[in-house]
């Protein structure tokens, strides 16, 4: 029986990557999100601090929002649930599902929105925003230093929802540049 289950284990590795080739191809409209920031910290911490969760609670906000909740599973086909507050008292749960994991390289992910009881629910201000994004997250070595590239690609999304991601794209870059200053102030904090 454990060699069973290590046969499967084995081959979930080798089709993860097939997976998530089809999951971006398949269902993918082609226009995706991309935005990258270099860090002054190694590949190896910057990957700890994205993926651990004592760590990721710290900082995975964009500037002046607040982590009321975030419980966390890592591994694939594992979740982390959250939610945030704005300053003005608006609350959003949100959930990452993870599809692939490569230290300390690749991280690649499906983000929701949920209920506070995890299920899907639609973006609270945004009735055509799309349903589900897949997410990867790369880190790459440069000089002792991280670059991080963010990629956001709408799946199973309608013509309106790909359209409502390109208007909003001005928003992401500033909701992702907001969470990359909190990465950065935590990441010169903990070296």
């Amino acid at each position: 029986m454990a060699h069973r289950a290590s046969t499967y284990l084995d081959a979930a590795k080798v089709m993860r990557p097939f997976y998530n080739h089809l999951l971006k191809h398949k269902y993918s409209m082609g226009k995706s999100f991309t935005t990258s920031r270099t860090f002054d910290a190694p590949r190896e911490l910057v990957w700890k601090v994205w993926t651990e969760h004592d760590h990721l609670k710290n900082w995975f906000t964009p500037g002046g929002v607040t982590l009321t909740h975030s419980t966390m599973d890592f591994r694939p086909g594992g979740s982390l649930h959250s939610a945030m507050k704005s300053p003005d008292g608006t609350e959003m749960w949100g959930k990452m599902i993870y599809q692939e994991i490569d230290p300390p390289h690749r991280l690649v992910y499906i983000t929701t929105f949920s209920d506070k009881d995890g299920g899907l629910t639609r973006h609270p201000m945004s009735n055509t925003w799309p349903l589900e994004m897949l997410t990867t997250i790369t880190l790459e070595p440069e000089n002792g230093k991280t670059k991080v590239t963010v990629e956001w690609e709408p799946i199973h999304a309608t013509p309106e929802e790909v359209a409502t991601l390109e208007i909003a794209r001005d928003g992401m870059s500033q909701g992702w540049n907001g969470t990359f200053e909190q990465l950065k102030a935590y990441l010169e904090s903990i070296q």
